[in-house]
């Protein structure tokens, strides 16, 4: 969705930088400044360090929300008994960039539901100052992680909901940017 997002903001017009985690395709548009990050805190500062220079940030990774307190340099052996990982929890973008957000700017966001889904979103929405959130459901047959499709549904500030129908990506990253164009126009 980060990369169909990405292409159709350069189409739009927009000067794009895109970070990006481990992907096993990139965007064609040339236009797009790619910046290649590994882990979870990489993207956080990559994104922070980048977010005062930016109009609008469109915030699409699936992070997780814990990363283990240790990563081991090489493999771990079996060695017949079990290991336990401990996790921390990961560094919040959404929450760091709305401590740093003007008025001028734009953030949108993405909440991957299971449960309550609107009302999970609409949570992130007002707790993270988001101009924005994007709902995705792991319920939607052929959406989400692993198709090249997707179901939104934006809820922004106002609490207007606007579902979608499945579509490509590439349809519903159009759907998101005329949804912030909207915003901006307001």
């Amino acid at each position: 969705m980060g990369i169909a997002l990405a292409e159709a903001a350069a189409e739009y017009g927009a000067e794009v930088e895109l970070v990006i985690g481990p992907v096993s395709r990139l965007p064609e548009n040339k236009s797009i400044k790619i910046i290649k990050v590994i882990t979870a805190e990489n993207m956080a500062d990559e994104c922070i360090n980048r977010f005062n220079k930016c109009d609008i940030a469109i915030l699409a990774a699936a992070v997780a929300d814990y990363t283990p307190e240790e990563v081991a340099g090489t493999k771990l052996k079996r060695t017949g008994s079990e290991i336990i990982m401990r996790l921390k929890p990961t560094r919040d973008i959404a929450a760091a960039l709305r401590k740093l957000k003007k008025k001028t700017q734009i953030i949108a966001g993405f909440a991957l539901e299971t449960d309550n889904e609107i009302a999970n979103a609409t949570s992130k929405l007002k707790s993270k100052n988001l101009d924005l959130i994007v709902l995705n459901s792991l319920k939607d047959k052929g959406a989400g992680f692993g198709y090249d499709t997707n179901r939104i549904t934006i809820i922004d500030r106002n609490n207007n909901i606007n579902k979608f129908e499945l579509k490509s990506k590439e349809d519903a990253a159009r759907d998101i940017l005329d949804k912030i164009v909207s915003i901006l126009k307001s």
